[in-house]
């Protein structure tokens, strides 16, 4: 079948195809206005040394990394995405997800805090008080063990929350499912439609019984059309004719 003939069965069953195009115009404009558009907001952190440990580089603690800043980095995302901090941001007024992760292809204890939600305002916000909230458990955790407040651990803002940017990758793909899916289920009831049609007057269907003139040798068989069947039935045989009348002209 090629796209001519796809054409004409298209254009032949548009009662079929038709009402299939609606449904799955009226399913794409549902998705739409149902999966709502996200918005994404991110700061950057980054551990810096102790005071104590950065006396020796005149106080500057960019010029003092050690690789343990990095473990504790992976080790405060950890627990900002566990529930108990869950529980804890949802309480200081935190909407949407979050997520804390180290930043990818980073040369020290760089870390991503990102919020995402439907609301602009709110997720900004909830972006700030996550920043925070990262902060305060970095010094909860070091209190916990009792560190000196000079060698402690610090944290710094890299880059602040960002202005919430529209995530439309998850809605177009939904729209592009729908739609895709509306359009193939269109086709696929056209072509059902067609193929039954065509079964239904296919002549093959119904064949002539034996004895309906339609098979060799049957009654409707010896006429046939042919002029010369009556004259090969009348015409006498030859030598049966010479016979015939030798017998005639010798009698007495």
């Amino acid at each position: 079948m090629d796209l001519a003939e796809i054409w004409r069965v298209m254009r032949r069953r548009w009662y079929v195809l038709l009402p299939g195009l609606l449904i799955t115009a009226a399913l794409t404009a549902a998705v739409y206005l149902l999966v709502p558009v996200e918005y994404s907001s991110q700061s950057t952190v980054t551990l810096l040394n102790s005071k104590k440990a950065t006396v020796a580089f005149d106080g500057n603690p960019f010029l003092s990394t050690q690789a343990s800043l990095t473990g504790m980095a992976d080790g405060l995302a950890r627990n900002l995405n566990s529930d108990g901090a869950k529980a804890d941001l949802k309480s200081l007024g935190v909407t949407g997800v979050h997520e804390a992760k180290i930043a990818d292809n980073a040369l020290g204890p760089y870390m991503w805090l990102s919020v995402v939600g439907t609301d602009p305002a709110a997720v900004l916000k909830s972006d700030e008080i996550l920043t925070a909230y990262a902060e305060k458990r970095l010094l909860e955790f070091q209190s916990q063990q009792s560190v000196a407040p000079d060698a402690m651990i610090r944290m710094s803002t890299i880059v602040p929350p960002q202005k919430p940017e529209a995530q439309t990758k998850a809605r177009l793909q939904f729209l592009v499912m729908a739609g895709a899916l509306g359009f193939v289920l269109s086709l696929v009831a056209t072509f059902f439609v067609e193929a039954r049609k065509r079964q239904r007057s296919s002549p093959g269907r119904h064949r002539p019984a034996p004895g309906d003139g339609g098979e060799p040798g049957g009654p409707a068989a010896e006429d046939t059309g042919d002029p010369t069947a009556t004259l090969r039935m009348t015409v006498a045989h030859p030598a049966g004719s010479g016979a015939a009348g030798s017998r005639t002209g010798g009698s007495p």
